[in-house]
């Protein structure tokens, strides 16, 4: 039998995305055997980094100083945005290597069952910034469930403009999963491949 402190430690590393149940123990378990100054220098990252890093205010990204670099630079297309759920996804998106353009994070998909309504959703700022910024494409690159499908379906119409293009990301990224799960070539061929939505 583990001893309390241990049992709590695994509990909330086991509550990390990507960590089961028996990871959760062996991390804990080499937590409490290492001496005192890593475990305080990882508790102290993990302090720092959830201190500093915030939501870019433009677009949504994982930032230290908002606006964050790919916003303010100006080698980048402002002209094409993609839309993607969460801010992680941005990261997916840059390793594929092709994508040259801006971002927007909604911030979640539209899921009447998990109480998500589009209100709960950044597509008023995406709204904003179609009235400011230069933007003639979105590129709406959501997973491809039924919550990805029903959003982008209303994000199509809701954003519909007069010279606006907007087209999905197209094959190549498997049914039911997100952005996490897809390597560099299945989402650069996705992005290569997108289509308008009518």
């Amino acid at each position: 039998m583990l001893p309390e402190p241990i049992v709590a430690l695994t509990a909330a590393l086991s509550k990390l995305p990507g960590i089961g149940p028996r990871s959760a123990e062996r991390v804990a378990l080499h937590i409490v055997q290492v001496d005192s100054a890593t475990v305080k220098h990882l508790a102290e990252t993990i302090l720092t980094a959830r201190e500093r890093i915030r939501f870019c205010e433009i677009c949504g990204a994982l930032t230290e100083i908002s606006p964050c670099g790919i916003c303010t630079d100006a080698r980048r297309d402002a002209s094409l945005v993609c839309v993607v759920e969460r801010a992680v996804d941005i990261l997916s998106v840059e390793k594929s290597g092709n994508f040259r353009g801006k971002f927007h994070v909604l911030g979640g998909k539209i899921s009447p069952l998990d109480g998500v309504e589009p209100d709960d959703l950044r597509i008023s700022d995406l709204e904003q910034r179609l009235t400011t910024e230069p933007i003639s494409e979105i590129i709406i690159a959501l997973g491809t469930d039924v919550e990805g499908d029903a959003t982008s379906n209303y994000l199509a119409k809701r954003l519909a403009r007069s010279r606006l293009k907007i087209s999905r990301i197209a094959y190549g990224l498997p049914a039911g999963s997100g952005l996490e799960f897809a390597d560099e070539l299945t989402l650069n061929r996705a992005l290569e491949g997108r289509r308008e939505m009518s």
